[in-house]
């Protein structure tokens, strides 16, 4: 018998709008009176990079360094997460839609459809190196490698992420099942139209005000209150806040010049071709 296709990938290049989009989907899907707390969204979609999965299907604690030995094990990940039967498993990934050292990364036999979130990668790039550390000239370099991937840590296995434009080009070509794109800028500017695509793609019926109560309950005030009150797991140790301002056109007056110029030219196609040059 085959495995269903239950996984709704929840995918974007890191600091993108991912978590926000996860919060929104679990406020929408609790329905309660309340903003479901950000430390328990993970109930409502997991992530394919999570350690302690790769420990559970090894039946053993691994080195999750090892990347070739994540690779050899993540089919049976993604095997275990359609094998509770639901109709639709969100699944978190920053991973690009291609194969990393043979393995197939995103397989079409696990896969219902997904949403794909994309930023202005002059933005994303200083969200980036906020979360992971890094200068801007170092994300800008990152984003334009092939090669470039996150690296394991105690939590997390390997992430393979290639270049920005590389990593858009491969979630948004034509695949075999329907894939949504929603810029991170239009969620910002027009909310319910971004959100309720999300749930009419998924084939969610669209509630006005179940609509508006989840869009306010995952609103920035209310996930970086939350934050400041509880912490936030999935914040890095390299920095402070994981939700720090939630903005578009930060770059204007935070990047570069230079930087500014570098990232349009290594990125101008794709660029373009979402309305990133039109600023």
């Amino acid at each position: 018998m085959s495995a269903p296709k239950s996984i709704v990938w929840l995918a974007s290049y890191p600091k993108s709008g991912n978590t926000w989009t996860r919060i929104f989907l679990a406020n929408y899907l609790m329905n309660a009176d309340r903003p479901v707390p950000i430390n328990q969204v993970h109930r409502f979609g997991m992530g394919d990079s999570i350690a302690k999965s790769y420990h559970m299907i090894a039946g053993r604690r691994i080195d999750v360094s090892d990347y070739r030995l994540t690779l050899s094990l993540r089919e049976r990940v993604l095997a275990a997460i359609v094998a509770n039967k639901a109709d639709v498993n969100f699944v978190k990934t920053h991973n690009v839609h291609d194969a990393a050292f043979g393995v197939t990364l995103i397989p079409e036999k696990f896969t219902r459809s997904a949403i794909y979130i994309i930023r202005n990668p002059l933005d994303m790039l200083l969200s980036f190196s906020r979360h992971y550390g890094l200068s801007h000239a170092d994300t800008v370099a990152a984003i334009a490698r092939t090669d470039h991937s996150n690296a394991a840590d105690a939590t997390t296995v390997t992430q393979f992420l290639g270049t920005w434009s590389g990593h858009v080009q491969s979630w948004t070509a034509r695949l075999p099942y329907p894939v949504l794109t929603v810029r991170y800028e239009d969620m910002l500017d027009k909310p319910r139209e971004s959100f309720a695509a999300m749930l009419e793609h998924i084939g969610m019926p669209v509630d006005p005000a179940r609509l508006e109560k989840a869009i306010r309950f995952s609103s920035f005030d209310e996930v970086s209150s939350q934050e400041a009150k509880d912490g936030f797991v999935e914040s890095s140790p390299k920095n402070e806040r994981f939700f720090s301002r939630g903005k578009a056109g930060q770059w204007r007056t935070e990047l570069a010049p230079k930087l500014v110029k570098q990232v349009r030219r290594d990125h101008r196609k794709i660029m373009q071709k979402y309305g990133y040059l039109d600023d």
